[in-house]
């Protein structure tokens, strides 16, 4: 399988089934520890900064990141935590998409 961070996000027109939990397997096990799986629909990792200025760097770059690819997580500050909550809201659960965004942020420098 391709290296997710080489992907590029596709838009979705919806009109295709979300991943099942085989799909959802394979893809998470390409992604770094700490993606957790919410009822088969949805991805979430907690990212954990020195203070509330690291993570709202951090969450600017997602940001930019997510304009780039046309894909955008949920994002949830809580002082120096951010939970990023990502999924297909056309097709109302997980696509290819979901696990590249994620694959690419994780791949974002800490700053």
């Amino acid at each position: 399988m391709t290296d997710l961070i080489q992907k590029k996000c596709v838009p979705c027109e919806g009109g295709v089934p979300p991943f099942g939990p085989e799909e959802i397997k394979k893809y998470l096990s390409q992604l770094k520890k700490g993606w957790q799986v919410l009822g088969d629909e949805k991805i979430k990792k907690l990212f954990k900064f020195e203070d509330f200025k690291e993570a709202m760097a951090f969450v600017n770059n997602v940001a930019e990141l997510a304009e780039s690819e046309g894909h955008h997580p949920d994002i949830i500050i809580n002082y120096s935590k951010v939970d990023i909550i990502i999924w297909t809201h056309k097709i109302g659960g997980l696509s290819e998409n979901d696990f590249i965004l994620a694959a690419k942020i994780d791949n974002i420098t800490r700053v």
